[in-house]
């Protein structure tokens, strides 16, 4: 009898939380930094988003990490019945319009105005340059859904123009993705991203406590990297964050030149607070 109670409770709990029970990591590709001695030609461009990287399998969206997203079932009978690699995105300097409303899930006000910005079809055949041309017959462009617009270009001094030009206007940098490139997950050479600043994540350890106009608030956050190297990140913080800064154990972002001497971020600037799932 006991064992009976088990099987019944065990099959209830599967069909209770089939996300739970079937959580796979989306076979995603991912970019390496730029390759200076690429030929510019043989790659499409688009805008780095700075948005929350989703996979659409054809029936459900999942994060990067594999977890559902509760998006409004009106936006969902929008998306295609094949699968997409993308980014939910609000607009530049808007990142925190997508978490709040991922936070909140389906049925918010807050989801006006975020799209899934479309730059791949993963279970495609053929290069990404078919792929691109797959994708602008058959993608449905409406209030949800919308193809990042792609060009491509002949020079690295037009390509650093064009960087020049979309970090000036508040964008984070550029996509590169070579036009005869197959679809492969993991880190990949045809798919790469330039910016001006590189970026990175860090946990927080401890907050720091400010001084003169910042006195009774956050100073610097005490971040320490995944391999074990601390640093202080004390710039790119508005005043409401130094109010209330990222907790202890977040995962923030910031961006930063170089290394200095020891080995730590140069010029590091606090850009957001990570949400996990």
């Amino acid at each position: 009898m006991q064992t009976l109670y088990l099987s019944i409770c065990c099959t209830a709990l599967l069909a209770a939380a089939p996300a739970f029970a079937m959580k796979t990591l989306p076979q995603l590709q991912l970019a390496l930094a730029y390759q200076q001695q690429e030929a510019i030609a043989d790659f499409w461009i688009s805008e780095k988003l700075d948005g929350v990287r989703v996979f659409w399998d054809g029936k459900q969206l999942r994060s990067r990490s594999g977890d559902w997203l509760k998006v409004p079932d009106r936006l969902l009978t929008l998306l295609p019945a094949f699968a997409l690699d993308g980014e939910l995105w609000a607009g530049r300097s808007r990142f925190q319009q997508v978490m709040q409303a991922l936070q909140q899930g389906s049925g918010h006000e807050i989801w006006r105005g975020i799209r899934l910005m479309v730059f791949d079809a993963p279970q495609q055949a053929g290069t990404f340059s078919s792929r691109l041309q797959f994708l602008r017959q058959q993608l449905p462009d409406n209030e949800f859904v919308q193809l990042v617009p792609q060009r491509q270009l002949q020079t690295k001094a037009q390509l650093e123009q064009l960087l020049q030009q979309v970090v000036a206007e508040g964008g984070e940098g550029l996509m590169l993705h070579h036009g005869q490139a197959l679809y492969q997950s993991g880190r990949v050479s045809h798919l790469q991203k330039l910016k001006l600043f590189e970026d990175a994540e860090a946990r927080v350890v401890a907050h720091l406590p400010g001084k003169g106009q910042f006195s009774g608030m956050l100073g610097a956050l005490l971040v320490e990297l995944p391999d074990g190297r601390r640093f202080k990140l004390g710039s790119g913080f508005t005043l409401p964050e130094r109010i209330n800064p990222p907790p202890i154990g977040a995962l923030v972002t910031f961006k930063y030149q170089g290394l200095t001497h020891k080995g730590t971020p140069r010029f590091a600037v606090f850009v957001r607070q990570r949400s996990e799932p």
